[in-house]
């Protein structure tokens, strides 16, 4: 039976539809390798123990209406590559409370696109690039006269959205509830039943400028995982030097500078004895999602901030919740840069680049029911899971508002792990006094035994330290 997988189907489109949004989760092994309780439901089921007091859940709650579940599709008309923006069009507007399933596309699927974006109309639409035409022009928030193309690969990750939030206003915040992530089928015939991703060992890596056989290279190695969830991990295929590739406008690329290149596969030289025997452990997650910022129109996707972005923590998977602060009218929420694994560090500068699709949950909280509460000074992302409060550092927590008018351009030349864990540090400390009720003295002495400080990425920009600590810490806690 098609599951969405065949094309030749002729209720292709009907059964892909029925696969990503009926599928049954806690029967597969690819979701139950993520994180099984549901966000902020799970939280308040173990003892209370969530970001949101249940005075302000009740607050929150009398704004809902009937709740609705849309649908929406990653094709050329539903995403944005490259950038955030308080400009662009809503694809969708909803109520507080509404589920949304968000279709999401790796910006590295021309790696390659037969086993990625072959039979699949969304894909094939967004990675349309002929002498004739280009399916999405703007690639980066750069200029439209780039000499590497419109955008300029200033941004690479391919966003589905924005979704906005109706009521929500500077100040608020945005709880995001993870309730789903599915694998998007290759929808080749060939490839029936698995799914692929693209790992690629970038100039952009932290090892780029310590290797230690030959010349500086870069190398793409492509993933296989199981469809169907059965198999929770997954394995390379085979791997590949970047051949150099001239785009069909004629553009060279000797490095992997733009987008969505779309690769020939005559030219790469492929080693398919590559890591066998090994299982890489699946780790569904999105490593860009987040709201539009206020400081600037267009913004890179590459640099996370305030408001979320390209955190690539692989923690945001199902069951976690993230809670943003809003900094634009209608939240304007956007998802995409899916992995189907990746560690800490993200290393080599890229995870295994996998399309996904996810099923989200949206609550507002507004600025006037927060006082007092522990969201009432949150002015960054946060992630909440079934058992861990994980804050975000940033090299510079807002880079767009700390580094001035070439902030964007400055971040890559100004981050740190020390600026990164500093700010971490500082976030966790005002998290425990404000949130927890402890002394300075106390958070200190809790973070030094208690508090898991982590490297979430030293790739994109603005560098991540991240610090986890246990809800169970505080479960004899009565204030």
């Amino acid at each position: 039976m098609c599951l969405g997988d065949d094309p030749t189907c002729a209720a292709f489109a009907e059964h892909r539809l029925r696969y990503r949004r009926d599928m049954e989760p806690e029967r597969r092994a690819f979701l139950k390798s993520g994180f099984v309780a549901t966000g902020g439901a799970a939280a308040l089921a173990a003892g209370g123990l969530s970001l949101v007091s249940p005075a302000l859940a009740q607050n929150s709650a009398r704004r809902l209406k009937q709740t609705a579940h849309y649908h929406l599709p990653a094709n050329a008309e539903t995403i944005h590559w490259g950038y955030f923006s308080k400009s662009l069009k809503p694809q969708v507007e909803i109520d507080s409370g509404d589920f949304v399933t968000i279709e999401t596309l790796t910006h590295h699927a021309n790696d390659d696109a037969e086993r990625m974006v072959t039979g699949d109309p969304g894909a094939e639409s967004v990675f349309l690039w002929t002498k004739e035409k280009k399916g999405v022009a703007r690639r980066g928030a750069g200029p439209e006269d780039s000499k590497l193309g419109p955008g300029g690969g200033l941004g690479v990750h391919i966003c589905t959205g924005p979704v906005a939030i109706r009521g929500a206003e500077p100040g608020d915040v945005l709880e995001v509830r993870i309730l789903d992530v599915a694998p998007r089928p290759s929808a080749n015939p060939k490839f029936k039943g698995l799914t692929f991703g693209s790992n690629a060992a970038a100039w952009w890596g932290y090892h780029y400028n310590d290797m230690l056989e030959g010349r500086k290279r870069e190398v793409v190695t492509i993933y296989e995982v199981d469809a169907s969830g059965d198999r929770d991990w997954a394995k390379a295929v085979y791997s590949f030097p970047w051949p150099g590739v001239t785009d069909p406008d004629g553009r060279d690329h000797p490095t992997i500078d733009y987008p969505g290149v779309p690769v020939d596969h005559t030219k790469t030289k492929r080693t398919y004895d590559v890591l066998k025997g090994i299982r890489v452990p699946i780790r569904p997650h999105f490593g860009t999602m987040g709201l539009a910022p206020a400081e600037a129109d267009m913004v890179n996707s590459i640099p996370p901030s305030y408001t979320g972005g390209n955190i690539d923590n692989w923690r945001i998977g199902k069951g976690a919740t993230m809670y943003y602060p809003v900094a634009v009218p209608g939240a304007l929420f956007s998802v995409g840069d899916p992995h189907a694994s990746q560690g800490d560090s993200e290393l080599c500068g890229t995870a295994i680049e996998c399309s996904l699709t996810g099923t989200f949950q949206f609550i507002l909280h507004k600025k006037a029911d927060l006082a007092g509460t522990s969201l009432e000074a949150l002015d960054f992302p946060m992630i909440e899971t079934s058992e861990d409060w994980v804050l975000s550092g940033f090299s510079y927590p807002n880079y767009l508002k700390d580094l001035g008018p070439d902030a964007q351009n400055a971040i890559f030349q100004k981050s740190s792990i020390d600026l990164a864990m500093r700010d971490a540090f500082r976030k966790m400390r005002q998290f425990l006094m404000h949130a927890k009720g402890l002394t300075e003295d106390e958070a200190i002495s809790l973070m030094s035994v208690a508090v898991d400080f982590g490297i979430t990425q030293v790739v994109d920009g603005n560098w991540g330290v991240h610090a986890i600590v246990k809800k169970a810490i505080f479960s004899e806690r009565t204030a």
